[in-house]
């Protein structure tokens, strides 16, 4: 008899002295050991990060099936659509939103699930706002105006509705717009790969970067210098700060900041990718490739498989390691690329 089965019978033997005395005692004690056994190998294997996939090479194979080509746009359309797809149906599905074992008990997946979803949201907006317009007193895409507000609905419904259909909803509109992009009959689904239109969602991709690397940081508690209104003397804000501030991550939420980081990373890998794609010209008459395909070398940093069975807060020189530290490093050095590429974007 080996250590586990002896630990599983000493479980059960424990329950039974804690239940009423019955011949169904011992059936019960079985069957919540062996429900606990299943929830725990359920929930590490629906805590795996899903694998990656190739968006240019996913549009291919869509534009195969539907008779035509990849147009602008469609490989962008089908990260979106397969990062979206992912968050659904991974092993577990979308477990942000689960009320009951083994999701329940998960932080680290939920936390990678909101991550990217945030980024999916970001990606949704920027496709309804500036891709898929023209100028700014254009009309927007029905199908896109319909998506957007779906992938915006609270991530934690359970139920009527669920937060997993009005994704699926998000997902067909997405679908839809793909179909009529794709499709030379159909002139009004467009999207436009311009300079300030790649410029406008690097903008957001920016400030989210900016904020998990804060995040991030702040694993370690530092004092900081208020610098809200440095740079402008006649800058005010709603109420008063003081001039030095202790920032720290609260303990318990240490890991939940890193897996948020690591799912907002892996999502904007395939972004990306497709915006190398859809925007080739672009970033070739600005000789932008190489600084957009650093950001994603800098980005897939994070993706490094994780040795440790939990997430180390150590001091930045300490004996133990840091790994929010080491997280931050790699999204700070992609938020910086990123800034320099959106230079490279608005220079004539």
């Amino acid at each position: 008899m080996n250590v586990v089965t002896e630990t599983l019978l000493d479980w059960r033997d424990s329950l039974i002295e804690r239940l009423p005395e019955g011949k169904w005692a011992g059936s019960l004690a079985t069957v919540i050991v062996i429900y606990l056994v299943l929830a725990i190998g359920f929930g590490m294997y629906w805590s795996i990060a899903p694998d990656h996939f190739n968006p240019s090479e996913t549009a291919a194979e869509y534009a195969q099936s539907a008779g035509g080509a990849p147009v602008t746009g469609s490989v962008t359309t089908v990260a979106l659509i397969g990062v979206a797809e992912t968050l659904l149906e991974k092993p577990g599905g979308y477990l942000h939103n689960d009320r009951f074992p083994p999701g329940l008990w998960l932080d680290n997946m939920p936390n990678w699930e909101y991550g990217a979803l945030i980024q999916v949201r970001d990606l949704a907006r920027a496709m309804r706002e500036v891709h898929s317009r023209s100028q700014s007193q254009s009309t927007e895409d029905p199908d896109l105006a319909m998506a957007e507000p779906r992938f915006n609905f609270n991530s934690n419904s359970w139920i009527l509705p669920s937060s997993e259909s009005q994704y699926r909803d998000g997902l067909d509109y997405l679908h839809a717009y793909l179909g009529r992009l794709s499709d030379v009959n159909a002139p009004n689904a467009q999207f436009y790969a311009r300079a300030d239109n790649l410029r406008y969602w690097l903008a957001t991709v920016n400030t989210r970067l900016g904020s998990l690397s804060q995040r991030l940081s702040a694993s370690v508690g530092r004092s900081r210098l208020n610098t809200d209104l440095a740079g402008d003397e006649s800058a005010t804000q709603a109420t008063g700060a003081p001039s030095e501030m202790m920032v720290r991550t609260p303990w318990l939420e240490i890991d939940d900041v890193f897996f948020e980081a690591r799912g907002t990373s892996w999502a904007l890998i395939h972004f990306l990718k497709a915006a190398e794609a859809d925007f080739a010209e672009v970033l070739k008459k600005k000789n932008a490739r190489v600084s957009l395909r650093q950001i994603i070398r800098e980005l897939e940093g994070t993706q490094d498989t994780m040795w440790s069975p939990m997430i180390l807060n150590g001091t930045g020189f300490g004996l133990f390691a840091n790994h929010s530290l080491v997280m931050a490093s790699y999204i700070s050095r992609a938020n910086a690329a990123i800034i320099d590429l959106r230079d490279l974007l608005s220079q004539g």
